[in-house]
């Protein structure tokens, strides 16, 4: 009788037809996904899942055990990671020799690893924001008392975000989450070790070829410390304003508000004289448009993407109401089955694996800005996404999978709530 693993996780009957008594790197083609893989010093595999795709990566117990309680307990506090669903121990080959003890987390959908970004030759502008993209993440970790320790793009995943993009924690087992706030020295190391990563990992690509010639490595990692450092001071420093310019404070919640960033409340200080009021934002969460977007429409999207989605939403608004008291969650539900949902359920089934639902509604407005540009005159929303299916989309490659032989079909549903995507 062959010895069973043991699985620690929420119960799932559909791993239990994985073949665990194999060593991953033998796992045969008709259980595999073929999705673009980031460098790993660890076996890793994507294996179809019941519905789901799942990565399957082999280490020791106990860092598989403490991988999966911290990418638990990041998720907890919102920050943006993959979804770990167990962790597999106990396991045997058919001859009875022990095998590694494996970490299985949920596919991203819609996400890539670094090198599969820069394969599409980005322009500088954009490779600009996709460190950018690294910097919030480091510093969203950092607020929360996160010591990554191994910061480098190939412990990232990323998705599209309107026109930038989102990144996401795919490898924890170094990191430490602590209780007190973090030191400068503990940040510091982080953002070196993050600095020194990304020119290399660039510097890599560009010996490959697979690098635009017009981007510098060094350059590009150094944007990122001068983003994370930017980014970090507007959302943790005291800032000093006169007493009679309290109206400042608004200004700067509105300003951390417009980058996403919800308070939770302000500290204040009043110089001995009276004349100036040092104030401090404590940041709570970022996704600031991405709840409000959701609560509203029950449309999950990444941030930037949300904040596209929300300008088109306020002006359907703004025209319905025409300047009369209105309820907007009665007029968000309305642009909602009226402009959003008909453009995504128009999506032709062979291009709904391109991108996710936001990214493509953000697109179809952007194709919709530039065709009414060109004629003079506004472009009905309809004929816009019909002329970006099949003039934009259909030349996209599949960024929900993508598959070599056995195909797998995936059907994509209209994002409406954030259960869909984790």
């Amino acid at each position: 009788m062959t010895a069973q693993p043991t699985f620690t996780g929420p119960v799932r009957t559909d791993i239990l037809t994985l073949p665990w008594n194999t060593p991953l790197e033998e796992w045969p083609e008709e259980v595999l996904v073929a999705l673009p893989r980031g460098i790993s010093r660890h076996i890793v595999r994507f294996v179809q899942m019941g519905e789901d795709i799942a990565a399957v990566k082999e280490t020791t117990l106990e860092m598989a055990n403490r991988e999966f309680e911290m990418l638990r307990q990041l998720r907890q506090r919102d920050v943006p990671t993959v979804k770990p669903i167990a962790v597999v121990t106990d396991r045997l080959d058919d001859s009875g020799e022990e095998l590694p003890a494996a970490l299985v987390t949920k596919h991203l959908r819609f996400s890539m690893p670094y090198r599969a970004v820069f394969s599409q030759t980005l322009r500088p502008d954009t490779a600009t924001r996709f460190v950018d993209a690294m910097a919030v993440l480091l510093v969203r970790l950092h607020l929360i008392g996160f010591i990554w320790g191994d910061v480098s793009l190939s412990n990232v995943l990323f998705r599209r975000d309107a026109g930038s993009f989102a990144a996401y924690l795919v490898d924890a087992e170094t990191g430490e989450l602590i209780d007190n706030e973090l030191s400068p020295g503990q940040r510091a190391n982080d953002i070196e070790v993050a600095r020194i990563n990304i020119a290399g990992e660039l510097l890599d690509l560009q010996a490959g070829g697979r690098l635009d010639a017009s981007i510098d490595p060094v350059d590009l990692a150094n944007k990122f410390v001068t983003s994370y450092e930017n980014l970090w001071s507007e959302l943790t420093e005291w800032e000093t304003i006169e007493s009679t310019e309290t109206w400042r404070i608004a200004e700067r919640v509105e300003r951390l508000n417009a980058m996403g960033f919800d308070l939770g409340e302000i500290s204040l200080k009043t110089d001995t004289p009276g004349s100036t009021v040092r104030i401090k934002p404590k940041v709570v969460d970022a996704g600031h448009h991405a709840r409000r977007l959701l609560r509203l429409t029950g449309v999950d999207a990444e941030e930037n993407q949300a904040r596209r989605l929300l300008n088109a939403m306020d002006e359907y608004i703004a025209r319905k109401a025409a300047g009369k008291a209105f309820n907007e969650e009665r007029l968000a539900h309305e642009w909602l089955i009226s402009e959003f949902d008909p453009v995504i359920e128009s999506v032709p089934g062979e291009l709904r694996g391109k991108l996710d639902p936001p990214q493509i509604f953000h697109e179809v407005l952007e194709h919709k800005w530039y065709l009414a540009k060109a004629r003079g005159a506004d472009v009905a929303l309809p004929e816009a996404a019909a002329l970006y299916f099949a003039d934009v989309l259909q030349h996209r490659r599949d960024e929900e999978v993508i598959v070599s032989p056995p195909t797998v079909t995936i059907s994509l549903p209209v994002i409406k709530d954030w259960r869909d995507l984790v």
